[in-house]
């Protein structure tokens, strides 16, 4: 079995990391350079840093703050919100991120991925999806969550992978902030479509719920998760602590 990631995640609008509940609803809960320099500290393996607003707002990525939390913290970050171009993903890259996360921007311009992974290889390209069903169907959202493409979920991400995404990041819209635990469904679904590694992002809302995760769907490579983490539900020592007692193997 491959080494599971833990990834925290921080959602930041104006400047603040926010958290909400099926993306609506967002509330304050700190400073992004201050949470980075914590997650590092205590254990996380890599770090995803979104401005949530960027895309909807039709803007650029704020910057300073990103290069200040990068220069907090000694694991890997995936920077997105607002990538629309090449010259984004370098802008981006050039703050300290070590992987670029696009959505809307890929939606918008597919060629989007195939010209950035030719550029910076395919392992910096991670095509985050926001998904939500409708009709009993996988659609996929752009612009936060906030529009309904009318794409089916699992051809794009096929797609996007095709074209040259190393990495695919499955945002559950339905089960965002519930606590319910991760949308299994969804996540198998990805994973029997691709072959490169899968986050799962969206419902954790217990340390078991990770541990339910990875038995059920080894083809997972990590989990994501926010509130748990910001608001000490869960503390990461503690969750690898779990799945190593479960077998499941994971770093430091």
């Amino acid at each position: 079995m491959i080494t599971k990631r833990i990834i925290p995640c921080l959602d930041v609008k104006d400047g603040r990391v926010v958290k909400g509940v099926n993306f609506a609803g967002l509330s304050d809960v700190s400073s992004p350079v201050a949470l980075a320099k914590y997650y590092s500290d205590c254990g996380a393996d890599e770090l995803v840093f979104y401005d949530i607003t960027a895309s909807a707002e039709g803007r650029a990525l704020f910057t300073d703050i990103l290069t200040e939390a990068a220069g907090q913290i000694f694991i890997p970050l995936t920077v997105g919100g607002g990538i629309r171009t090449v010259d984004d993903f370098d802008r981006v890259l050039k703050c300290g991120a070590d992987k670029v996360s696009v959505n809307s921007g890929a939606i918008a311009d597919p060629s989007l991925i195939g010209a950035a992974a030719k550029k910076y290889g395919d392992q910096c390209v991670v095509l985050s999806c926001d998904i939500k069903r409708v009709d009993g169907a996988f659609h996929v959202f752009a612009k936060g969550g906030r529009e309904d493409t009318g794409w089916e979920a699992i051809s794009w991400i096929k797609r996007g992978v095709s074209l040259g995404a190393g990495e695919v990041v499955v945002n559950s819209i339905d089960t965002d902030g519930v606590k319910g635990g991760f949308d299994l469904e969804m996540l198998q679904a990805v994973c029997d479509a691709v072959d490169v590694p899968v986050v799962a992002s969206g419902g954790a809302g217990s340390a078991r719920d990770f541990v339910t995760l990875f038995e059920t769907i080894p083809a997972v490579s990590a989990g994501l998760a926010a509130s748990i983490f910001h608001f000490g539900e869960v503390e990461i020592a503690q969750l690898k602590q779990l799945l190593r007692e479960h077998n499941i193997l994971v770093r430091g």
